[in-house]
């Protein structure tokens, strides 16, 4: 019905917008407030008749979703093979001139091949998220490569919301609108296997609801068909290569990490270890509103753990930050046997509590390796025997963990220095053994690293994996070498005698307890005498080439006045 007493031509009256919090946007902003729902005006809809397949042609359609999944393999592989040509032929055009723009050549080349890499693991995503997630958190990588591929951590391209919003549905089997008051259908954060949407419930509790893209498992199953198409081409060049055991153990991860309820489990248990530590955050799980797909937990706020410009704007020192973190996962590897296998920085935020204080928030509990019990002892004995560099003892347990002849490279591994190092321990080695160092490694070849790789137990690949992001971060945070050595060397000497104390008496246990603090007291006057020595030795030359500057410039001014005089 029109309105008489409108004007004719009029325009519409303007829509309200919505409300706005401080600084512009606000809570009202890209939130679908739920009940409200615009109406379709399509009446009704007849469904259009798929034409019959012929019998005889039945045959074929099988043959051709049969023969789907090995063409996406392939493609993918193609599309990984080109990337790689592409950034090979970038490196060797553009850096053939040489001269004094070498420099600015080769960070071209580096930042043109991380951003095919970055389109590339768009392209396929799956595991090449997960695999452009471990490079950008690798320090050893040119720095093209960290700021292009770090998007990766949270930041991934996002599925539409609508697909999302029927895998929440058909999950929790009731409507969108029935669950939450809002729903923001923007994630917060997007990464390999799932994003995160932020939501409220009908009582007003904030929650963050993660979300597995749909038809993961699919691509997954591709993902692995390549790379095990990649390792038999790879292995009919290198007939030395002998990675399947790592093939398999990323298999077993993948179908871990995409059981939402498996997830949710971990992150209890999580919060069970740590419940006396006030410093670790672990959200909360709403086990109602949590299916194999959809993962419902507390909304935690916080910055990835390596932001610096944060950190100082909170007034957060970055290296107790790095203690903290260092100390967390020390406690999960050496006394719970619980650890967490994926902890890039996107995965651990900082959360400030004022007063520079602050809680670690830990996310992401899909991929986790509780450590088979012996091996976690002999572990602990390993760090005690690396600290005091005890090379009778390193090779005995090298050769319980079968690795044999290379147990002569854990201290280069773990701590920086060769079994036979001079140098102390937690500071630079000398110039001589780098080039002792390299000529060993030189000497290596695909036949050693493959032996090396196959003779390790699957609870070190984890450790192995986990300790070089740990290292990442920390070098990332600046935080002194022997930070993540004190840590590791107490922790393995309070989780070596903590099976003894379990197994004791109350007056054993008492025993036990000095006897760990003593061991802990000697094994750190050790590294803080080393730290010292550096120190001293820093001092001592950068006073001798200050002496000697000093020496320098009298001795040209005394000959400027000689001259003078003359």
């Amino acid at each position: 019905h029109s309105n008489p007493t409108a004007r004719p031509n009029a325009p519409p009256p303007p829509c309200p917008s919505p409300p706005r919090g401080r600084g512009g946007r606000g809570p009202g902003d890209h939130v679908r407030h739920l009940p409200f729902r615009r109406r379709s005006r399509r009446r009704f809809h007849v469904p259009r008749r798929r034409p019959l397949l012929p019998r005889h042609l039945h045959g074929l359609r099988n043959a051709t979703l049969a023969l789907e999944q090995p063409i996406a393999a392939h493609a993918q592989f193609c599309r990984l093979i080109g990337c790689f040509r592409l950034a090979s032929w970038s490196w060797t055009t553009n850096t053939r001139c040489g001269g004094w723009f070498l420099d600015r050549q080769i960070t071209g080349v580096h930042l043109r091949s991380a951003k095919k890499l970055l389109r590339l693991c768009e392209a396929n995503r799956g595991f090449y998220v997960k695999a452009g997630q471990f490079v950008s958190s690798l320090r050893q990588v040119p720095k093209e490569y960290i700021s292009t591929l770090s998007c990766l951590q949270d930041q991934a391209t996002p599925c539409k919301y609508q697909d999302i919003k029927i895998v929440i549905e058909q999950n929790l089997g009731r409507d969108l609108h029935g669950i939450f008051l809002e729903f923001d259908e923007h994630p917060i954060a997007a990464a390999s296997i799932a994003q995160v949407h932020r939501g409220r419930l009908n009582n007003n509790q904030e929650v963050a609801v993660k979300v597995q893209y749909p038809g993961l498992e699919r691509r997954m199953k591709l993902d692995i068909m390549t790379m095990s198409l990649l390792s038999k081409y790879v292995s009919l060049i290198f007939p030395d290569y002998r990675f399947e055991k790592i093939l398999l153990e990323f298999e077993r991860t993948m179908s871990m990490e995409l059981d939402f309820t498996q997830e949710a489990k971990n992150s209890e248990r999580t919060t069970s270890c740590f419940r006396k530590n006030d410093v670790v955050k672990v959200p909360h799980v709403f086990w109602e509103l949590t299916t194999k797909e959809v993962l419902t937990m507390e909304f935690c706020t916080g910055h990835k753990v390596d932001d610096l410009d944060f950190l100082r704007k909170a007034d957060i020192s970055p290296t107790k930050v790095a203690k903290a973190l260092i100390e967390l996962f020390g406690e999960m590897i050496f006394i719970h046997g619980f650890v967490h296998g994926d902890p890039h920085p996107g995965n651990i935020l900082v959360s400030p509590r004022g007063q520079g204080r602050f809680s670690l928030v830990l996310l992401d509990h899909g991929i986790y390796k509780e450590l088979d019990p012996k091996f976690r002892l002999d572990y602990c004995k390993l760090w005690k025997a690396l600290i005091s560099l005890d090379v009778q003892k390193i090779l005995e347990l090298g050769e319980q963990f079968g690795v044999g002849k290379y147990a002569k490279y854990f201290p280069l591994i773990f701590t920086g220095r060769t079994i036979d190092s001079k140098s102390a321990l937690g500071t630079q080695i000398s110039g001589e053994e780098k080039t002792r160092i390299k000529q060993d490694l030189n000497s290596l070849g695909m036949d050693d690293i493959s032996s090396f790789m196959e003779s390790l137990p699957p609870d070190f690949l984890v450790i192995l994996r986990t300790d070089g992001l740990l290292r990442s971060i920390l070098g990332n945070l600046g935080a002194p070498r022997h930070v993540r050595l004190l840590a590791y060397a107490k922790c393995a000497i309070y989780g070596h005698e903590e099976q003894s104390r379990l197994e004791s008496g109350a007056i054993n246990r008492i025993t036990l307890q000095i006897k760990t603090s003593i061991s802990y007291l000697h094994l750190r006057i050790l590294i803080e005498l080393a730290r010292l020595l550096v120190q001293f030795n820093d001092y001592k030359h950068k006073a001798k080439d200050k002496l000697s500057w000093m020496l320098q410039k009298i001795s040209r001014e005394v000959l400027g006045w000689y001259k003078a005089l003359m």
